[in-house]
């Protein structure tokens, strides 16, 4: 056990999370386990001998001038200095171990899903504690009892397939996404280029161009943009778990008013659900671990070049691969590449023949992608969990920006105008002038 903590100290670690359970959890135990067992044993040995009616009437004195008592006593406080030393680090690792990404994600086979995309976002190098567990002894011991319901779940499998999503019990914004985001900063605007590919033979590309309206708190203390409007106390109510219908919601005025939106079917009633107040993971829900669907993870590896596009349908054949039904992410890793190059083969010959690496490469991405959103065994497939930053793949900002959302009288509703938000400088355009003239590729 100090052996490997040793190598742990210079760096040398085994990426196994089952060697730090065993190092940093069971063996740490079975060490204290042994010390206990050294007052149990007295006892036991003590009782033993009472029966036996061995015990002396008088004990041997304590004297620290007999050269043996001495040298014993020496060894029990070296023994006991020791083992205090073991078993504070020992409790240190271990705690420190179970607040790791590597025992979350990785010694429980659950949430897998989770950890392949927290690995690949934005927030890889934000320790998972940071966001799930509060601060504080209350936070942490409650953090633990609920791990062990879980663990328990698990063991008898009884954890639900895919894992709920949002987390209900997620502690707000404000003491975790606001520990490094300040929300009231202003941003101002944003240009953002995506790139889509047509399911023809070449691939043909075009930009949609936008001008983000992000906003925020400029210096005259003026709210602006989609931060700078969502800044004040907003509330609403949800009708499922997943907080994609929201029928109501509450906005509170700068007078300290108060002013209530309702969709038409409500007939000016509240409805039933979970009321929260909204905050950045409203939007920003999918922060740490976000899906992306087929299409989207596709024009994306295409536009990078990591999937050719100079390889001819190779963006229709890949969105059928990419959607096609396989058991196990073993057998999507190995038909995906097999299929596209038994296409190939069939109805372009001449490009496997010329073009094999290419070919091989875009099989290999695909098994990426795949891999990094797929997951057959906890059933999480294309558009299981919704992302709700913007409108195009899931109702995102629609769930209340959907034009039906209005006042008592129905005089003011919430706001449909596109350009509340962004501009569009260019729509499926190819090769957009835009961005000519901002110098852009």
């Amino acid at each position: 056990m100090i052996g490997y903590w040793l190598v742990e100290m210079l760096g040398r670690s085994n990426d196994n999370p089952y060697l730090g359970i065993i190092f940093f959890l069971l063996l740490p135990g079975v060490f204290i386990g042994g010390l206990a067992l050294i007052p149990v044993g007295v006892f036991i040995r003590r009782r033993r001998l009472q029966k036996a009616g061995e015990i002396p009437a008088e004990f041997p004195k304590v004297d620290f001038n007999d050269r043996m008592f001495r040298h014993g006593l020496d060894i029990v406080l070296v023994a006991t200095i020791v083992n205090l030393l073991v078993v504070s680090i020992a409790s240190y690792r271990g705690a420190e171990y179970m607040d790791s990404p590597q025992f979350c994600g990785q010694s429980c086979h659950v949430m897998h899903p989770e950890y392949t995309a927290y690995k690949i976002s934005a927030h890889s190098h934000v320790q998972c504690v940071e966001c799930h567990i509060g601060a504080g002894a209350a936070a942490y011991f409650s953090a633990k009892v609920n791990g062990t319901k879980q663990l328990v779940e698990v063991a008898f499998h009884r954890y639900p397939t895919p894992i709920p999503s949002p987390v209900q019990n997620l502690r707000p914004a404000r003491y975790t996404c606001e520990g490094c985001h300040t929300p009231a900063r202003f941003i101002g605007e944003k240009l953002l280029v995506k790139s889509t590919f047509a399911d023809d033979e070449k691939n043909t590309e075009t930009q949609t161009v936008v001008v983000l309206h992000l906003g925020g708190q400029d210096s005259l203390s003026h709210l602006t943009g989609i931060h700078g409007v969502h800044l004040g106390h907003i509330e609403y109510i949800a009708t499922d778990p997943t907080r994609t219908t929201i029928p109501w919601v509450q906005r509170r005025n700068a007078d300290g008013s108060e002013t209530a939106f309702g969709a038409s079917a409500l007939k000016g009633a509240v409805p039933q659900g979970e009321r929260r107040v909204m905050d950045c993971i409203d939007c920003h829900n999918r922060a740490a671990h976000t899906f992306v669907t087929a299409e989207d993870a596709l024009n994306r590896a295409m536009a990078e070049g990591a999937v050719s596009p100079d390889l001819p349908w190779v963006h229709k054949e890949g969105l059928q691969l990419l959607k096609a039904n396989y058991a196990t992410e073993e057998e999507a890793s190995t038909q995906i590449p097999l299929q596209l190059a038994a296409f190939y083969r069939s109805q372009n010959p001449d490009v496997l023949a010329t073009k094999a690496a290419a070919v091989k490469s875009a099989g290999d991405e695909l098994v990426t992608l795949y891999s990094q959103n797929v997951f057959p065994y906890m059933k999480v497939t294309w558009g299981t969990h919704p992302n709700h930053i913007g409108h195009m793949a899931y109702p995102g900002c629609f769930r209340c920006h959907d034009g039906d959302h209005a006042t008592g009288d129905g005089k003011t509703t919430i706001t449909q105008d596109c350009a509340a938000c962004h501009n569009l400088l260019a729509v499926d355009e190819a090769k957009p002038k835009v961005l000519a003239d901002l110098g852009i590729q």
